[in-house]
Protein backbone atom coordinates (compact mmCIF):
# COMPACT_ATOMS: atom_id res chain seq x y z
CA UNK A 1 0.00 0.00 0.00
CA UNK A 2 1.43 3.48 -0.93
CA UNK A 3 0.59 6.75 0.89
CA UNK A 4 0.83 10.19 0.33
CA UNK A 5 4.49 10.99 1.72
CA UNK A 6 5.39 14.66 1.68
CA UNK A 7 9.25 13.72 -0.29
CA UNK A 8 7.94 10.53 -2.02
CA UNK A 9 9.01 10.53 -5.38
CA UNK A 10 7.18 10.05 -8.59
CA UNK A 11 6.72 6.79 -10.62
CA UNK A 12 7.28 6.55 -14.06
CA UNK A 13 6.39 3.90 -16.01
CA UNK A 14 8.41 3.70 -19.48
CA UNK A 15 5.46 2.01 -21.72
CA UNK A 16 2.38 2.86 -23.03
CA UNK A 17 1.06 -1.18 -22.45
CA UNK A 18 -2.75 -0.55 -20.98
CA UNK A 19 -1.68 -3.88 -19.45
CA UNK A 20 1.18 -3.09 -17.31
CA UNK A 21 -1.02 0.27 -16.74
CA UNK A 22 -3.47 -2.39 -15.15
CA UNK A 23 -1.24 -4.17 -13.24
CA UNK A 24 0.18 -1.27 -11.23
CA UNK A 25 -3.18 0.35 -10.85
CA UNK A 26 -4.59 -3.16 -9.53
CA UNK A 27 -1.68 -3.23 -7.08
CA UNK A 28 -2.19 0.48 -5.69
CA UNK A 29 1.19 1.70 -7.26
CA UNK A 30 1.10 5.37 -8.34
CA UNK A 31 2.82 6.50 -11.23
CA UNK A 32 3.24 8.53 -14.55
CA UNK A 33 3.50 7.29 -18.14
CA UNK A 34 6.61 8.57 -20.17
CA UNK A 35 6.67 5.56 -23.40
CA UNK A 36 10.35 5.21 -24.13
CA UNK A 37 11.03 4.99 -27.97
CA UNK A 38 14.61 2.87 -27.72
CA UNK A 39 16.07 0.86 -30.57
CA UNK A 40 14.56 -2.58 -29.14
CA UNK A 41 17.13 -4.48 -31.87
CA UNK A 42 19.67 -6.88 -30.53
CA UNK A 43 21.92 -9.55 -31.23
CA UNK A 44 22.13 -13.12 -30.45
CA UNK A 45 20.39 -13.12 -26.42
CA UNK A 46 18.56 -15.89 -24.21
CA UNK A 47 15.56 -14.79 -23.46
CA UNK A 48 16.06 -13.69 -20.05
CA UNK A 49 18.98 -11.72 -20.90
CA UNK A 50 17.11 -9.96 -23.83
CA UNK A 51 14.38 -8.80 -21.79
CA UNK A 52 16.84 -7.66 -18.88
CA UNK A 53 18.73 -5.57 -21.37
CA UNK A 54 15.55 -4.20 -22.98
CA UNK A 55 14.05 -2.79 -20.18
CA UNK A 56 16.97 -1.40 -19.27
CA UNK A 57 17.29 0.67 -21.79
CA UNK A 58 13.75 1.99 -21.92
CA UNK A 59 14.25 2.55 -18.26
CA UNK A 60 17.53 4.54 -18.88
CA UNK A 61 16.41 6.31 -21.80
CA UNK A 62 13.17 7.59 -19.98
CA UNK A 63 15.06 7.80 -16.48
CA UNK A 64 17.75 10.65 -18.33
CA UNK A 65 14.31 12.82 -18.37
CA UNK A 66 13.26 12.31 -14.78
CA UNK A 67 16.56 11.94 -12.49
CA UNK A 68 15.34 12.84 -9.71
CA UNK A 69 12.08 10.34 -10.03
CA UNK A 70 11.66 5.95 -9.76
CA UNK A 71 10.88 5.05 -13.04
CA UNK A 72 10.46 1.90 -14.75
CA UNK A 73 10.71 0.18 -17.88
CA UNK A 74 9.65 -3.54 -18.69
CA UNK A 75 9.58 -6.06 -21.67
CA UNK A 76 8.20 -9.02 -22.58
CA UNK A 77 8.70 -11.94 -24.67
CA UNK A 78 7.85 -15.79 -25.40
CA UNK A 79 10.03 -18.33 -25.97
CA UNK A 80 9.55 -21.82 -27.42
CA UNK A 81 12.23 -23.94 -27.11
CA UNK A 82 14.52 -20.88 -26.26
CA UNK A 83 13.07 -19.80 -29.83
CA UNK A 84 12.20 -15.98 -29.23
CA UNK A 85 8.39 -15.26 -30.20
CA UNK A 86 7.73 -11.34 -30.24
CA UNK A 87 4.79 -9.33 -31.72
CA UNK A 88 3.41 -10.85 -35.07
CA UNK A 89 4.03 -8.58 -38.29
CA UNK A 90 0.76 -10.13 -39.96
CA UNK A 91 -1.70 -12.59 -39.18
CA UNK A 92 0.31 -15.66 -41.26
CA UNK A 93 3.05 -15.49 -38.53
CA UNK A 94 0.29 -15.07 -35.62
CA UNK A 95 -0.82 -18.26 -37.51
CA UNK A 96 2.80 -19.57 -37.58
CA UNK A 97 3.17 -18.79 -33.93
CA UNK A 98 -0.03 -20.11 -32.61
CA UNK A 99 0.19 -23.15 -34.16
CA UNK A 100 3.86 -23.93 -32.67
CA UNK A 101 2.51 -22.95 -29.49
CA UNK A 102 -1.13 -25.08 -29.71
CA UNK A 103 -0.81 -28.17 -27.55
CA UNK A 104 2.62 -26.85 -26.01
CA UNK A 105 4.07 -25.55 -23.05
CA UNK A 106 6.15 -22.49 -23.57
CA UNK A 107 7.29 -19.98 -21.01
CA UNK A 108 6.89 -16.14 -21.00
CA UNK A 109 10.08 -13.83 -19.81
CA UNK A 110 9.10 -10.47 -18.58
CA UNK A 111 12.93 -8.35 -17.83
CA UNK A 112 11.95 -5.11 -14.96
CA UNK A 113 14.43 -2.38 -14.42
CA UNK A 114 13.82 0.04 -12.00
CA UNK A 115 15.84 3.06 -11.49
CA UNK A 116 16.51 6.17 -9.39
CA UNK A 117 19.14 8.36 -10.18
CA UNK A 118 22.67 5.91 -9.72
CA UNK A 119 20.88 2.82 -8.56
CA UNK A 120 19.05 0.93 -10.65
CA UNK A 121 18.29 -2.73 -10.11
CA UNK A 122 17.08 -5.52 -13.08
CA UNK A 123 15.40 -8.53 -12.72
CA UNK A 124 13.20 -10.94 -14.54
CA UNK A 125 10.36 -13.56 -14.38
CA UNK A 126 9.61 -16.84 -16.47
CA UNK A 127 6.16 -18.48 -16.28
CA UNK A 128 5.48 -21.46 -17.75
CA UNK A 129 2.21 -21.94 -19.80
CA UNK A 130 0.86 -24.71 -20.90
CA UNK A 131 -1.61 -24.52 -24.21
CA UNK A 132 -4.60 -27.40 -25.51
CA UNK A 133 -4.35 -28.58 -28.91
CA UNK A 134 -6.12 -25.87 -31.27
CA UNK A 135 -7.87 -26.90 -35.04
CA UNK A 136 -6.81 -24.99 -38.17
CA UNK A 137 -10.24 -23.23 -37.69
CA UNK A 138 -9.61 -22.84 -34.16
CA UNK A 139 -6.54 -20.62 -34.64
CA UNK A 140 -7.87 -18.82 -37.79
CA UNK A 141 -10.87 -17.81 -35.48
CA UNK A 142 -8.79 -16.52 -32.72
CA UNK A 143 -6.39 -14.79 -35.00
CA UNK A 144 -9.56 -12.99 -36.63
CA UNK A 145 -10.51 -11.53 -32.98
CA UNK A 146 -7.00 -9.28 -33.93
CA UNK A 147 -6.66 -9.35 -30.06
CA UNK A 148 -3.08 -11.11 -30.23
CA UNK A 149 -1.88 -8.01 -32.90
CA UNK A 150 0.57 -6.53 -30.78
CA UNK A 151 0.73 -9.30 -28.10
CA UNK A 152 4.61 -11.22 -27.76
CA UNK A 153 3.38 -14.89 -29.13
CA UNK A 154 0.40 -13.54 -30.73
CA UNK A 155 -2.04 -13.78 -27.84
CA UNK A 156 -3.50 -12.49 -24.86
CA UNK A 157 -3.76 -14.86 -21.91
CA UNK A 158 -6.42 -12.66 -20.12
CA UNK A 159 -8.44 -12.31 -23.39
CA UNK A 160 -10.30 -15.05 -25.46
CA UNK A 161 -7.28 -17.21 -25.45
CA UNK A 162 -7.52 -17.68 -21.99
CA UNK A 163 -10.09 -20.48 -22.70
CA UNK A 164 -7.25 -22.87 -24.46
CA UNK A 165 -4.57 -22.02 -21.58
CA UNK A 166 -4.73 -25.12 -19.90
CA UNK A 167 -2.14 -24.56 -17.25
CA UNK A 168 0.24 -22.19 -15.79
CA UNK A 169 3.47 -22.40 -13.11
CA UNK A 170 4.47 -18.96 -11.80
CA UNK A 171 2.93 -15.54 -12.12
CA UNK A 172 0.04 -15.09 -14.15
CA UNK A 173 0.81 -11.03 -14.48
CA UNK A 174 4.07 -11.77 -15.79
CA UNK A 175 1.68 -13.14 -18.35
CA UNK A 176 -0.20 -10.31 -19.16
CA UNK A 177 3.05 -8.30 -19.56
CA UNK A 178 4.29 -7.10 -15.83
CA UNK A 179 4.93 -9.48 -12.23
CA UNK A 180 3.32 -6.86 -10.75
CA UNK A 181 4.10 -8.30 -6.79
CA UNK A 182 7.69 -8.69 -7.26
CA UNK A 183 7.47 -4.91 -8.74
CA UNK A 184 5.48 -4.01 -5.90
CA UNK A 185 8.46 -5.28 -3.69
CA UNK A 186 11.43 -4.55 -5.33
CA UNK A 187 9.97 -0.67 -5.25
CA UNK A 188 9.16 -1.21 -1.19
CA UNK A 189 12.43 -3.05 -0.04
CA UNK A 190 14.72 -0.79 -2.22
CA UNK A 191 12.94 2.60 -3.83
CA UNK A 192 10.66 4.18 -1.24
Amino acid sequence: MFYNYPRMKTIILASGSPRRKEILKNHNIPFQVEVSDVDESCGEMSPKELVKELSLRKAKAVSKHHPFDIVLGADTVVAFHDQILGKPCDDENAYDMIHMLQGNRHQVYTGVTICAGEKITTFYEMTEVEVSPMTQDEITSYIATGEGRDKAGSYAIQGEFGAYITAFHGDYENVVGLPGKRVLEVLQKEFL
